[in-house]
């Protein structure tokens, strides 16, 4: 009888670690999900924010601010300011005193505006998450051929604010790190190309 209650302990036990084992892992891969999702929420919300960036890789080092409003962002380094409607793009060289006009692809709005991950990440790409020095790292790989193969999202876990976005593209790592994340009340005139402020500039339509 004694080696009969043995054994059923043992099985109790190797059963309950399985159960929790699978629960654990289901709620984990569900918990991505939710973190992206309230993450967007924050990030998207209507009003819009402001924060500061820096921006480190193998093509692009720059400090600087930037404002959002779902998908119209304002960036501006002492090297250049951008404008993104939803649509259209101007970037403003302050050396050259002229503004280049684009449409810009999903790729190249993620190496300017920290925050594109947002619109990306619930189609084409796969995620775990990890809790790592008491941030979610939530990490996105691609299921096809897409320009950004995979992005590393640091996450406060009680703001849902990004601290830091690293994607790899065919030219390496780049890492964007946030900072100073505060929503504000901001007007759609802010991410557009005023010609008035910028009256000698020469506008190159690259479109």
């Amino acid at each position: 009888m004694e080696r009969i209650t043995k054994h059923r302990w043992m099985m109790v036990i190797i059963l309950s670690f399985i159960i929790c084992h699978l629960s654990f892992s289901f709620a984990y891969g569900q918990s991505a999900k939710q973190v992206l999702d309230k993450t967007a929420a924050v990030v998207t919300a209507k009003s819009g924010a402001k924060a500061s960036f820096t921006i480190k890789g193998d093509q692009m080092n720059a400090s600087g601010t930037i404002a959002i409003k779902g998908r119209k962002f304002q960036a501006s380094t002492p090297q250049a300011t951008i404008w993104f409607d939803g649509k259209t793009q101007w970037t403003y060289l302050k050396k050259n005193d002229e503004v280049n006009v684009a449409n810009p692809t999903e790729a190249e709005l993620a190496a300017i505006n920290p925050y594109n991950f947002i619109y990306m990440y619930k189609k084409g790409y796969k995620y775990t998450m990890e809790k790592k020095n008491g941030s979610f790292i939530v990490h996105l790989t691609a299921t096809d051929k897409r320009s950004i193969q995979e992005m590393y999202i640091t996450i406060t876990p009680k703001s849902y604010i990004p601290s830091q976005i690293r994607m790899r593209q065919q030219k390496g790592w780049t890492t964007i790190t946030i900072s100073g994340f505060k929503q504000s009340k901001l007007s759609d005139g802010l991410f557009r190309f005023n010609s008035k402020d910028f009256p000698n500039a020469e506008v190159i339509d690259l479109r």
